[in-house]
């Protein structure tokens, strides 16, 4: 793998257990929270279990440290057992409930504690008793401070696993399909050559085939391995010629494919790209092969940069193959338009329009599938390219529609976001598609 793709995997591992770890911190935080709630709500109960004793015999039940009672005896509060702690009894709780008969239930913060006061009148006599409840939330901090580092070691523990699980998990299908995107250059780069010249003698034998000094429907006779003599039809020459071209663009687009996804995998920088320019360079690479069958190529562009955020090389490669997509379907004389349109909105566009045969409305989004033929066309395909070139523009932000009707012409947009027009050069590095 490439130093892209390790880092790629990296931050996959990275990723795997900064989930994993996440979800145990989230599942211990969800237990502690109710484990929290649980004793809160159990000691709340215990300590209003206390002081309604404590109200109704004139004693606490518990240590006499953390429990007082007071009474208002003669207008005056007070205490039965020990000395209240400082800052009680509380004089408007009991003169409420002396009045109103109602109990009185509050809770004070005070002293580096908290105190549960219950205020109660039987008959004449109105009782105060006082809770220091100072040990139960010393209990509530030892557990969450148990929590939080059971949470803590947790996470650790398991963004460690995850990490190890990803390098386990991950790893050999990365390597995979590195081998398998290898596999798909190499082939390729392996199969262009012999091709390319089997393409070329069957083209040398359809020309002689057509010559004048043989007539047309006269075979042609070639001599075989073996001396003997056998009869070649020129129509089936072209037929091997056209298999062969079909068999030269399959492989080019399998080569596309492998290189669109090393481009991908990795994460090449993006830079403004200015799309006017850049159809320009397409239209003028192309020009000369239009001219040799009689077709017009033309291109409407403003007369300022149009700036979009992307990878110039897969931007060049999307004009390119529109480009060599219309005019391979375009007969002679026939006319491709080239439009770059910045109507503002933050979103820019280009328009490849031809005269060709066109195709069915209801392929429009088919098109886009991987090799995908439409009903009635024939010999026509439209191979990979143009799923891998909405691949290019969906991972640039952008969308690719296409609009024809059967021996019009066909049409196709790309939509992609502006940058701003200060951030990118009016000067673009010329050059046609690679391939």
């Amino acid at each position: 793998m490439t130093s892209p793709e390790v880092a790629l995997v990296r931050r996959a591992r990275l990723r795997l257990g900064l989930g994993a770890g996440l979800a145990i911190t989230a599942l211990l935080a969800l237990v502690g929270g109710i484990s929290y709630a649980l004793l809160v709500h159990s000691q709340e109960e215990q300590i209003r279990r206390e002081l309604a004793w404590g109200a109704a015999n004139g004693a606490v039940a518990g240590p006499p440290a953390c429990s007082w009672v007071l009474r208002l005896d003669h207008g005056v509060l007070a205490a039965v057992n020990n000395p209240p702690p400082p800052g009680f009894p509380l004089r408007d709780a009991a003169d409420r409930a002396l009045v109103t008969g109602d109990a009185q239930d509050v809770t004070v913060a005070r002293n580096g504690t908290v105190y549960y006061v219950h205020t109660e009148r039987r008959g004449d006599t109105v009782t105060q008793v006082v809770f220091d409840a100072r040990f139960q939330i010393s209990d509530r901090r030892h557990l969450l401070w148990a929590f939080t580092l059971a949470a803590l070691v947790g996470l650790l523990a398991a963004v460690l696993t995850g990490v190890l699980v990803g390098r386990r998990a991950v790893a050999p299908l990365i390597d995979a399909l590195d081998r398998q995107r290898r596999f798909v250059a190499d082939a390729s780069h392996e199969l262009r050559t012999p091709i390319a010249q089997v393409h070329t003698r069957a083209q040398l034998l359809a020309r002689r085939a057509a010559t004048p000094t043989v007539p047309a429907a006269a075979p042609v006779s070639v001599p075989a391995a073996a001396g003997v003599w056998v009869a070649v039809d020129q129509r089936e020459l072209e037929r091997l010629v056209d298999g062969t071209r079909r068999l030269g663009e399959i492989v080019e687009e399998l080569l596309l494919s492998a290189r669109l996804g090393a481009e991908r995998a990795g994460q090449r920088p993006v830079t403004p790209v200015d799309l006017a320019a850049l159809a320009a360079d397409a239209v003028a690479a192309e020009t000369n092969r239009a001219a040799e069958r009689g077709q017009t190529l033309s291109l409407t562009a403003p007369n300022r940069p149009v700036p979009v955020p992307g990878i110039e090389s897969a931007l060049r490669r999307v004009l390119g193959e529109l480009l060599t997509n219309a005019l391979t379907h375009l007969p002679d004389g026939g006319s491709v338009g080239v439009t770059v349109l910045d109507p503002g909105g933050g979103v820019a566009q280009i328009v490849v329009a031809d005269t060709g045969a066109g195709f069915d409305p209801a392929d429009a989004e088919r098109i886009f599938d991987r090799f995908h033929r439409g009903a009635g066309a024939g010999e026509r395909r439209y191979g990979l390219g143009l799923a891998l070139l909405r691949e290019v523009v969906t991972s640039h932000g952008g969308t690719i529609t296409a609009d024809a009707r059967p021996g019009v012409g066909a049409t196709f947009t790309v939509r992609l976001p502006t940058a701003s027009p200060s951030a990118v050069s009016t000067k673009v590095d010329g050059g046609g598609v690679s391939s």
